[in-house]
């Protein structure tokens, strides 16, 4: 159920736009209810072309009548101003209503890939009111209201005029409407509807930003078959979730509400190695360290928020649908498997990964691989098995020694000189969420051999991607 691609290329906008359309339709009978929900998708698409049907773009005083071709402010705002003109619109935090961007604003704010606009419907005319007039009918019938969730994004580049955006606009709209009704249609129980909600996805390259229409309240669980239909649409392979839910794309924009960093080490200039090559974490994760949660673990919780991270990645990838585990429920894990006395749970006893493996397999059903190395210095040798877990895994590593946790997240490895270096993600830092703090003092770096104690012994914990989709 795909209605639009919207790829964003270097330098380009993601228009989004963002409203709530009432369906209310009034069926003679509970036979006819599917052909009156039809009729009033149809009337909801025709609306598309009112000129009553406005835009207003968020943060900013522009409203655009797109049918219409008006614009506000009227002679400073037109179908040719330009989308990086436009962005000059929207107000930063410090902003007065209705005025342009500072300069010093401007740089923040035209760099912002995301336009958001909300989709609203002129409800009055210039000119004196007309007398109202009340008229009351009684009838017995059927009756179905619901509210539809619209979410559409279409892509342009900054220097496209915002009337054709707005002509794409309306263009998804219109397809996306059309898609909801497939899927209310398709989904129905009964006489009971099922609200169709519109989730953005993205692709590997070629194919980019899509949207797929799913119906409410229905679990990933049930859409199996519906996401094999989708796999072969797009040729993707079946052995790596796309399309679940948790995998929804997050806009630029987006802030996330449980306060966790996300992929911090994204901001970071990777090292260069002769003949090196980058071998990187595939997808999202959550920074999970010492001091967060308002657990006091500094000293003793550090494999636990390595094993938090790892969790976080198998949520946020769409492998594992249950939150991440807190301290008390991995101990409470180890004790369930017999792996712990019951006196373990609400202590401060370390864990190592081992214990990470077993938990993971517990609680989520994901198998590990564990890497063992008796003396620090052997991890300079591991760069090939650790390459190629990130090639074809791409699942963040636990590495435990000594009393020591930490979280590699990738390598730069060359396969001619040997040289390597380790992304690491350290558990150990206790401040707040800031992530310039975190990248400039090395919380979330790039690490040299001599990082590890060189006679130490080291284990990795190595999870395994589940070949499911």
């Amino acid at each position: 159920m795909v209605y639009t691609d919207a790829t964003v290329p270097e330098n380009g906008i993601i228009w989004r736009v963002k409203g709530q359309l009432e369906l209310r339709c009034y069926p003679e009978s509970t036979d006819a209810i599917k052909k009156s929900i039809s009729q009033t998708f149809e009337t909801l698409r025709s609306q598309m072309k009112s000129e009553s049907l406005v835009f207003t773009v968020c943060d900013s005083s522009v409203v655009i009548w797109p049918n219409k071709d008006v614009y506000s402010p009227p002679g400073e705002v037109s179908s040719n101003t330009l989308c990086e003109e436009l962005q000059r619109w929207i107000k930063g935090d410090d902003q007065d209503t209705g005025k342009k961007a500072s300069k010093k604003k401007m740089k923040k704010i035209v760099t912002e890939s995301v336009i958001n606009l909300c989709l609203m419907k002129e409800v009055s005319r210039p000119g004196p009111l007309p007398v109202p007039i009340l008229t009351r009918m009684l009838q017995s019938g059927h009756a179905l209201h619901t509210t539809l969730p619209m979410d559409c994004v279409i892509r342009s580049t900054a220097h496209q005029p915002i009337g054709v955006a707005c002509n794409h606009l309306l263009d998804a709209l219109t397809s996306q409407l059309r898609e909801m009704e497939k899927a209310a249609l398709q989904n129905m129980k009964g006489t009971t509807l099922l609200v169709p909600e519109p989730y953005h996805f993205l692709l590997p390259e070629p194919r980019g930003l899509v949207t797929i229409v799913y119906p409410a309240g229905v679990p990933d669980s049930q859409l199996e078959s519906h996401r094999k239909e989708l796999h072969g649409r797009f040729d993707l392979p079946e052995d790596r979730p796309y399309f679940r839910k948790p995998n929804a794309f997050r806009f630029p924009d987006q802030v996330h509400k449980d306060g966790y960093l996300r992929n911090p080490h994204q901001v970071l200039t990777h090292p260069s190695l002769d003949n090196g090559k980058l071998y990187l974490v595939q997808g999202v994760y959550s920074y999970h360290h010492y001091m967060q949660d308002r657990m006091e673990d500094n000293g003793w919780g550090c494999a636990y928020r390595s094993l938090q991270t790892v969790c976080s990645w198998f949520q946020q990838q769409g492998y594992a649908e249950r939150p991440v585990p807190s301290h008390r429920e991995i101990q409470q894990a180890l004790v369930d498997m017999g792996d712990k006395q019951a006196s373990f749970v609400g202590s401060r006893q370390w864990i190592g990964s081992i214990e990470v493996a077993a938990v993971l397999d517990q609680l989520l059903g994901i198998t590990s691989k564990i890497m063992f190395v008796s003396q620090g210095c052997e991890l300079a040798s591991k760069g090939r098995e650790l390459a190629n877990h990130f090639l074809t895994e791409g699942t963040p590593v636990m590495i435990g020694g000594g009393v020591l946790a930490h979280t590699i997240l990738g390598v730069a490895w060359s396969e001619t000189t040997g040289q390597i270096r380790y992304l690491i993600l350290d558990p150990h830092y206790t401040g707040a969420e800031d992530l310039q703090v975190i990248s400039d003092k090395g919380w979330c770096g790039w690490k040299g051999p001599d990082f590890w104690d060189q006679t130490a012994y080291y284990n990795l914990c190595l999870p395994q991607r589940p070949r499911i989709f």
